[in-house]
């Protein structure tokens, strides 16, 4: 069951399932956790909340970007070894 919060009137559980189901087609791909519904007479403002997408590091090695180095030949990965690396810590 997804989390639901309104505000502002009241929405009937056949709506709110609509709305979760417009959520899911329109972003496919992502996964929905919860949702916020401002109701304003005849309008409704959505607020979608998404689990958080993976982030994937990438390198970029002479004009090349990359998400992993597994394909990389010895030169290549010896390139990548000898950049300096920053630190981003302050």
């Amino acid at each position: 069951m997804i989390p639901i919060q309104i505000k502002g009137g009241e929405l009937s559980f056949e709506e709110q399932q609509a709305y979760i189901r417009r959520a899911r087609e329109k972003y496919p791909d992502r996964e929905l956790c919860s949702m916020d519904i401002t109701v304003d007479g005849d309008f409704v403002d959505l607020h979608y909340r998404f689990e958080p997408i993976p982030f994937e590091r990438i390198r970029r090695i002479t004009g090349y970007l990359v998400g992993t180095m597994d394909r990389w030949n010895n030169a290549k990965k010896a390139e990548e070894a000898d950049r300096v690396k920053h630190d981003t810590t302050i």
